[in-house]
């Protein structure tokens, strides 16, 4: 297999999702919103249902900074048992959660770790930036194969080369530049093993982990075991409307909790947050239906002609796609001009996300919204394609 050849971004500091406002990004009029049935950009455009709202009226709160919402330390305790770890916590954001993470990995008084992450990682391309800023931490990318499984020996050899501070080595899981591919707890234990034999600490970006362990039919605790810390978000397919958990040992997490108020991560009358997060966890075997419909989409791409589709050995709820004679930006704004909603990548594809709002309608009406653009892919694109309007 061949190693991705993805390098870090130098841009400015991302949010969790920050793909979802790349510029490139075609953007529909505000007269013409994008219909959620057929807004595949992200598993972050879910919205919070019925039972979430009311959830978020009811809710118990506190004052989490002084540790009594007694909503937020539920959740706590519930994602802490499902990840198999002492104690979790709770963060705004996945982005915050993978700066809190090698930032406590070895305790005060040390120097800012060096931070080594598949090249084609969220925390490479687009969070490198906000850790050299805010925490002065260098990311050094390494090499991943097709699978998104860091490249091994590639990782020995940094592992092996002398750098004067502490390491963080983080794999993600699922693997976001690579079709969302699942890692099963062998490959996670093999890079684990590797950072440990060389002192280092294993972090796990498991923003969709959730995912992963719906994919493989394990428990999210089997996949999570190997790491001292792992990040694990409510927000994206499990639809809570915002949050991550941050999880490890009580030591780790207590002084994780210290550094999230430094940063402007504290949090008051949390529970309407944790409220909603606490019912995400309770789904996840829904992300099964949006794997259904993911695999679906993805065979009835892959039989157009034109179209090339990505296929990961063990796929979840992406599927990406890339048109003959289109640029990724392009294909997406044509696709806008059927009203299709699509992320353009720079890897030349364009990325479908399924998610709760989508039916298999919606995927068939995909489907022939890319028909169509593949069978005008030569054409010079209209006034309403470039715009985002409605043929």
């Amino acid at each position: 297999m061949q190693p991705s050849a993805f390098r870090p971004s130098t841009r400015r500091p991302a949010t969790r999702d920050r793909l979802s406002r790349h510029p490139a990004t075609p953007r529909l009029p505000t007269a013409q919103p994008a219909c959620p049935r057929l807004d595949f950009r992200s598993d972050t455009r879910t919205v919070p249902d019925a039972r979430m709202r009311a959830a978020m009226a009811r809710a118990e709160v506190g004052d989490d900074v002084y540790g009594d919402d007694p909503t937020v330390a539920l959740l706590e305790q519930r994602a802490a048992r499902m990840l198999g770890t002492e104690a979790a916590l709770l963060t705004p954001t996945g982005t915050m959660a993978n700066l809190l993470a090698p930032l406590a990995a070895f305790g005060p008084g040390t120097p800012p770790p060096r931070l080594i992450a598949g090249a084609g990682t969220h925390m490479a391309f687009l969070e490198s930036a906000g850790l050299r800023r805010f925490a002065r931490i260098e990311l050094t990318p390494v090499a991943q194969h097709f699978d998104g499984l860091p490249d091994l020996d590639a990782l020995a050899a940094l592992l092996s080369a002398p750098a004067g501070r502490p390491t963080v080595v983080c794999v993600e899981n699922t693997s976001m530049m690579h079709a969302g591919n699942a890692l099963d707890a062998a490959a996670t234990r093999a890079v684990a093993a590797l950072a440990h034999r060389h002192g280092a600490h294993f972090h796990l970006d498991g923003a969709r982990l959730a995912n992963a362990a719906v994919a493989l039919d394990v428990p999210p605790a089997q996949l999570a075991g190997p790491a001292d810390s792992i990040a694990f978000s409510v927000s994206k397919g499990l639809g809570a409307p915002a949050g991550a958990l941050l999880c490890g040992t009580s030591a780790y997490i207590a002084y994780a909790r210290e550094l999230r108020g430094w940063l402007g991560g504290s949090l008051h009358q949390a529970g309407v947050v944790a409220a909603p997060a606490l019912i995400a966890l309770r789904r996840l075997p829904d992300l099964a239906a949006d794997h259904r419909r993911a695999a679906a989409l993805a065979d009835g791409l892959a039989a157009l002609p034109g179209v090339t589709v990505m296929r990961p050995p063990r796929p979840t709820n992406m599927v990406m796609a890339r048109l003959a004679g289109l640029s990724a930006q392009e294909c997406a704004a044509r696709l806008a001009g059927h009203n299709v909603r699509v992320l353009p990548l720079p890897n030349h594809h364009v990325r479908f996300v399924t998610h709760r709002a989508h039916d298999m309608i919606g995927v068939r009406e995909a489907v022939g919204a890319v028909t169509a653009v593949a069978a005008g892919a030569g054409r010079r694109p209209t006034e309403n394609s470039r715009t985002g309007s409605s043929p």
